[in-house]
């Protein structure tokens, strides 16, 4: 099992792939862009490759294991992953039904036969959507999925998961913690990109999830730097 999997979910333009701009040992990172080759918002020395087929994201993983400098795989997002999927196999199926089977078998055999059995530290981002669950009358935020996948959600894979936002400075001054620094930039403008790591009342809705124990009330927002996440895992599971 690996116990360096990350799900960073969040809507466009929060952080999701300026948080990894501080990696460290950026070289050893293996970088999957399924974003039609957009450029990261930062000047990167990452192995950078573009995917236009989901199935490399499985022949990456499998290779990976053959690279002893590679300690880090991004993919970057989840969410065009599967939409690629759906594009390249699911719209052009004769069997549609079929299609959808093997659409969700793609998803569960790339998580549990190449992911879980990782010896890398793995990060998916993805793009979260709100909307209204009818039956709780209550507004979840979530990653959206389609077919069988939308039973249990894509959540469900992951134990840890952390939402990227933009929120106030001053909302956020009562979180005092070392992995929380407001800089001058930030006091200035008013607002600040940070990771939330646990759900408060407010956001009951979410999907945000970690092990017991993991994050202190204290920190419930953190700066956005998928380093500390990565820091925080090797140290609970030591």
């Amino acid at each position: 099992m690996n116990d360096h999997l990350i799900l960073i979910g969040g809507e466009a333009t929060t952080g999701k792939s300026a948080c990894l701009r501080n990696i460290r040992n950026p070289e050893g990172v293996m970088y999957l862009n399924l974003e039609v080759n957009k450029k990261l918002p930062f000047a990167s020395k990452f192995k950078e490759y573009n995917v236009t087929n989901p199935c490399q994201v499985v022949e990456a993983l499998t290779k990976a294991e053959e690279m002893p400098h590679i300690h880090t795989i991004v993919v970057d997002s989840l969410t065009f992953m599967l939409d690629q999927w759906k594009s390249i196999y699911l719209h052009t199926a004769k069997d549609t039904q079929k299609a959808w089977g093997q659409f969700a078998e793609f998803f569960k055999v790339l998580m549990t036969n190449h992911v879980a059995k990782s010896t890398k530290t793995v990060i998916f981002t993805a793009h979260t959507l709100t909307v209204l669950n009818e039956q709780t009358m209550m507004m979840e935020t979530k990653v959206p999925v389609q077919g069988s996948l939308k039973n249990n959600g894509i959540e469900a894979f992951f134990s840890t998961i952390v939402y990227t936002k933009v929120l106030p400075v001053t909302m956020l001054e009562k979180f005092s913690n070392p992995n929380l620094t407001i800089t001058e930039d930030e006091a200035e403008v008013g607002i600040k990109h940070i990771f939330q790591t646990r759900l408060t009342k407010e956001t009951v809705g979410e999907k945000i999830r970690s092990n017991m124990g993991m994050w202190k009330k204290s920190e419930t927002y953190i700066n956005n730097d998928v380093q500390i996440l990565i820091d925080r895992l090797t140290k609970y599971y030591q």
